[in-house]
C-alpha cells in the first residue's frame, strides 16, 4: 500500500524544451500549507486566490503592456517609412535610412523575444498550475467542512463549483492582467502618437473610447449579473444530474426514470433560459461594438484625408492613422467577447465563493492538542445538543460515563438520540452545552484528526470508494502491508469472497475496483470490507452502528465471534435494532428524547418492566422498528 492513495493513470510525457519545463515549474500547484478560508467580496477573493502567484501574473502583465506599445509604435514608424518612400531615391534608401532600418529590425526581433517570455510566463506557468492550486485548495477547504456542510449540499454542486471556480479565477486574472493591459496600453499609445502626428487626428480616437465605454458601462454589468445566474443554474444542473447517478439504485427501484428526467430537465430548462439572455446581451453588444468601430475608421480616414488635403499632415500619418483604426477595431471585437467571457466568469466565481468562503462551523481550537489514549474512558458531562434548524434538543443535558473497556450498547425508539450521540463523540457538531472527554481530554480541545484516529466505526450504511479493495480495507492505515490486508479480511470473514472479485479492466481479487460507494458489492459484501477496514485500523475506540444489519445469520454469526475479539481490550458503543445483537453488552442504556432514562444489564432491565421491557415485547425476532435518530 503506497502512502498518498492508490495510483492514477499518468498521461505519456513528451520530451518538451527545456524552457518549458523550467517556466512550467516556477509554481507549485499543490502548496503543503493549509489554505485559508478566502474572504466574501469579489476583489477579496480574488486577490485571496492569487497568493503567491502576484509577481508572476505582474510580469505577464508588463510584457503585455511592452507587446501592445510596441505594435503601437510599429504603425507609427511604417507611417514614417511610408513618408520616407514618397521622397527617397531608391538607389540611396540604405545610404540615408540604413541606421533607422537596422534599429527596426532589432526592435523586431526583440518583440518576439518579449513575446515568447509573455507566453511562456502565461501558458506555461499560469495557464495549468493556477487553476489546479486553486483546485487542490478549494478541495481541501471543502474536505475541512462539518458534516452538517454536506447535509446541505449536492455533492455535484459542490464538485461543480471548486472545478468552474477555478478556471474562472484563471480567466478572470488573464482578462485584467492580460486582455485589458493590452487594449488599455494600445489604445493610450495610439492616442499619444495621434497627438504627436496632429492632435485633430487624436479626436476620432477619444470619441471613440468615451463611446465604447458607455457601451461596456451599459453591457457588462447586465452580462455579469446574467453570468451569475448562469454559474448558479449549471451547478443545480450538474447536481440534479449527479443526484440521479449516484442514487440510480433508488431511481431504478421506483421506475423514476422519466420523473428524474424531467427533474433534470427543469434545471436544464433554467439554465438554457439563461443561455437564451446572455445571448441576446452579446447580439446587441456586438452589433453596437461594430457600429462604433466602422464610425472610428471613417473618422479616422476622413480626418486623415482631410489634413492631409490641408497639408498638415503627410501621406504616411493618415496611412498609420488609418491603420491603427483598423487594428484597434479587430481588437474591439476581440475585448467584447473577452469582456463577455470576465462577467461570466465574475459570475461564477461570485457564485462559487459563497460556498468556498462558508465559515467551517467544526474547527480545531487555536490551542488543539494532540489526543492521547491510554485507556479508553469516554464521559458525556451535562451534554446538550439541538440541529440548527433550531429544533428540539436531541440530546439534553445528558451525562455518560464507558469506563475503560467497557462494553456499552445504546438503545432506545427511533428519534432518541442514538446515533447523534455518536456523532457527537467524532465531533461531527459542536456541543451546545456541556463537554465530552475522552481520558479525561475535552475533545473539543484536541485535533479532529487525531480523535477520530482513535475511533473506529462500522455503520449500517457502508459507502466505500471507488478504488481497489486493497485501498479501502487500508483506508485507516495506509501504510499497511498486503499482508495485514489479508489477515483483517480475513478475520471479517471477506477474504473468500474479495479472491472472487474482478472488474472491466482485467483487475482482480484484491485489487478489483468497487465502483462508486461500492456499488458493485452487495450490502453484506460492503459491510465486511468496512469491518475489515475497522479491525486493521485497530483503534482503542469503537463504534458499531448496526454494524452487522447487512448480513445474513449464517455470516453474521461467522463474523460475531471475530467482533467479539475486536472488541477485546477496546472501549466499544453499539447501537443496534436488534437487541439480541447487543444484549450482551456489559451494560445497556437506554435513551429516550435524548436522555438516560434506563441503564444495567438486559435481565436486570427487563426485570423493571421499563421502556426496554416493553421494546423487547415488541420485538418479532429481535427486530426493533426501522430507521434510526437524527
Amino acid at each position: 500500500m503506497r502512502e498518498g492513495g492508490p495510483a492514477v493513470a499518468v498521461a505519456p510525457h513528451w520530451r518538451q524544451p527545456a524552457l518549458f519545463r523550467y517556466f512550467e515549474k516556477l509554481l507549485h500547484p499543490y502548496p503543503p500549507a493549509e489554505p485559508a478560508l478566502p474572504p466574501l467580496g469579489f476583489f477579496a477573493f480574488l486577490w485571496a486566490c492569487t497568493e503567491g502567484l502576484r509577481g508572476k501574473i505582474l510580469a505577464m502583465a508588463l510584457f503585455t503592456a511592452a507587446m501592445s506599445a510596441f505594435e503601437a509604435l510599429l504603425f507609427a514608424m511604417l507611417g514614417r517609412i511610408v513618408d520616407w518612400l514618397g521622397g527617397q531615391v531608391p538607389a540611396r534608401l540604405w545610404e540615408e535610412r540604413g541606421d533607422t532600418l537596422m534599429w527596426l529590425g532589432a526592435a523586431l526581433v526583440a518583440s518576439i523575444a518579449v513575446v515568447a517570455l509573455q507566453t511562456v510566463v502565461k501558458h506555461q506557468t499560469l495557464a495549468v498550475n493556477l487553476p489546479m492550486r486553486l483546485r487542490w485548495n478549494f478541495h481541501r477547504l471543502m474536505l475541512g467542512q462539518s458534516m452538517a456542510f454536506y447535509q446541505d449540499e449536492f455533492a455535484g454542486r459542490i464538485t461543480a463549483k471548486v472545478m468552474q471556480t477555478a478556471l474562472a479565477v484563471r480567466e478572470t486574472v488573464f482578462v485584467l492582467a492580460d486582455v485589458l493591459v493590452a487594449m488599455g496600453v494600445y489604445v493610450a499609445t495610439m492616442i499619444v502618437l495621434a497627438a504627436v502626428l496632429d492632435a485633430q487626428l487624436m479626436l476620432p480616437f477619444v470619441i471613440w473610447l468615451v463611446l465604447y465605454i458607455a457601451t461596456l458601462v451599459f453591457f457588462v454589468p447586465r452580462l455579469g449579473e446574467i453570468g451569475k445566474a448562469q454559474a448558479d443554474a449549471r451547478a443545480m444542473m450538474t447536481g440534479r444530474v449527479t443526484d440521479a447517478y449516484t442514487n440510480i439504485a433508488t431511481v431504478k427501484l421506483f421506475s423514476h426514470t422519466q420523473r428524474e428526467a424531467g427533474f433534470a430537465r427543469a434545471a436544464m430548462k433554467e439554465f438554457m433560459h439563461t443561455g437564451y439572455g446572455q445571448m441576446r446581451l452579446v447580439s446587441a453588444f456586438e452589433i453596437a461594438n461594430h457600429t462604433l468601430s466602422m464610425g472610428l475608421t471613417a473618422g479616422m480616414a476622413g480626418t486623415g484625408l482631410w489634413l492631409w488635403s490641408q497639408g498638415a499632415v503627410g501621406v504616411g500619418a493618415v496611412a498609420a492613422a488609418t491603420a491603427m483604426a483598423l487594428r484597434l477595431q479587430g481588437m474591439s471585437h476581440w475585448i467584447m467577447w473577452e469582456m463577455t467571457s470576465l462577467f461570466e466568469n465574475i459570475g461564477t466565481v461570485q457564485d462559487g465563493m459563497k460556498t468556498l468562503s462558508r465559515p467551517r462551523t467544526v474547527l480545531d481550537a487555536p490551542d488543539a492538542a494532540v489526543l492521547a489514549v491510554p485507556h479508553g474512558e469516554v464521559r458525556f458531562d451535562h451534554a446538550s445538543f439541538r440541529y440548527a434548524d433550531g429544533g428540539r434538543r436531541v440530546i439534553d443535558d445528558l451525562t455518560l460515563t464507558v469506563a475503560p473497556g467497557e462494553k456499552i450498547g445504546l438503545v432506545g425508539r427511533s428519534g432518541a438520540g442514538k446515533s447523534t450521540l455518536v456523532n457527537l463523540l467524532l465531533r461531527f457538531h459542536d456541543l451546545e452545552s456541556g463537554r465530552i472527554l475522552i481520558d479525561g481530554q475535552d475533545i473539543a480541545h484536541v485535533t479532529q484528526d487525531s480523535l477520530r484516529a482513535h475511533i473506529g466505526m462500522v455503520t449500517q450504511d457502508t459507502s466505500l470508494m471507488h478504488r481497489s479493495v486493497a485501498d479501502n480495507i487500508a483506508y485507516g492505515r495506509p501504510d499497511a502491508s498486503a499482508e495485514a490486508i489479508r489477515a483483517a479480511a480475513e478475520r471479517a470473514e471477506a477474504h473468500d469472497f474479495i479472491q472472487t472479485l474482478g472488474d472491466p479492466n482485467g483487475r482482480r481479487g484484491y485489487e478489483a475496483h468497487v465502483g462508486e460507494r461500492g456499488v458493485k458489492l452487495s450490502g453484506g459484501q460492503r459491510q465486511r470490507v468496512a469491518i475489515a477496514r475497522v479491525m486493521l485500523k485497530d483503534a482503542p475506540i469503537l463504534l458499531l452502528d448496526e454494524a452487522t444489519s447487512a448480513l445474513d445469520s449464517e455470516v453474521e454469526a461467522a463474523i460475531q465471534a471475530s467482533l467479539y475479539r475486536l472488541m477485546e481490550g477496546k472501549t466499544v458503543i453499539a447501537i443496534a435494532h436488534r437487541l439480541s445483537t447487543i444484549a450482551a453488552m456489559d451494560r445497556l442504556i437506554v435513551l429516550d428524547e435524548g436522555r438516560v432514562v434506563e441503564q444495567g444489564d438486559h435481565k436486570s432491565l427487563l426485570a423493571q418492566g421499563g421502556l426496554y421491557a416493553r421494546l423487547w415485547a415488541h420485538q418479532s425476532g429481535g427486530f426493533l422498528g426501522d430507521g434510526d435518530d437524527e
